[in-house]
């Protein structure tokens, strides 16, 4: 009796810590999984959210110098600049100094080297609301000059928290199927073109319909 005893006590310990050693190495798998689920799901979100981003193909100087050249056709001309003229060296500063103004939302370059964005530009003088421009375009060769360039649509203007959310809806699915003719309707994220203006991709500008 006391040898049986005696093993009852020196066993039933051991077996309790095995057990607690299971549910302690059972929990621990469990938050190491968690952990790495947790990891994979902000690797993949933060991968999604510069997928679209002109970082992914520019430097910071690189996205200056073409975000200039874009707002270039887009923007209000300076005095004495017209559209043929606009491009020359001596309106470049009056460019420069409005890209503050401006944001490069998104930007992705397809296959085929057609360059789509989405930017925001100011409307006016006031702080409160803003535009959204989705278009695309193409290079020249060597350089960040825009060729072939397109406004594909203009948001209305919006608070930009809107801006930002109608935009990037409109800019992926300008990406997915090359046009945007089926939203033309949504007035709410589309202003032009509309049934009075039309893109002139021959002067870059937005005229009326004939």
């Amino acid at each position: 009796m006391k040898i049986a005893y005696s093993a009852q006590i020196l066993t039933f310990p051991k077996l309790r810590f095995r057990k607690g050693y299971l549910k302690n190495t059972t929990n621990y798998t469990n938050m190491k999984t968690k952990i790495l689920l947790l990891l994979i799901s902000v690797v993949m979100f933060a991968c999604q959210n510069n997928s679209n981003k002109v970082s992914k193909y520019y430097s910071d100087t690189e996205r200056d110098t073409l975000l200039t050249n874009i707002i270039t056709y887009i923007y209000l001309k300076p005095p004495y600049a017209t559209n043929a003229t606009r491009f020359e060296p001596q309106f470049r500063k009056y460019y420069v100094q409005n890209l503050p103004k401006f944001s490069l939302e998104n930007y992705y370059i397809a296959p085929d080297s057609t360059h789509y964005f989405f930017l925001i530009r100011p409307v006016g003088n006031t702080l409160k609301y803003r535009r959204g421009v989705v278009g695309k375009f193409r290079l020249k060769q060597h350089s960040l000059m825009p060729t072939d360039f397109e406004e594909v649509v203009n948001t209305p203007h919006l608070e930009e928290v809107l801006v930002k959310e109608r935009g990037a809806f409109l800019f992926k699915e300008l990406i997915k199927t090359g046009n945007l003719d089926k939203y033309l309707g949504m007035k709410h994220y589309i202003e032009w073109p509309d049934s009075t203006l039309v893109y002139d991709k021959k002067i870059n500008e937005w005229v009326g319909r004939k």
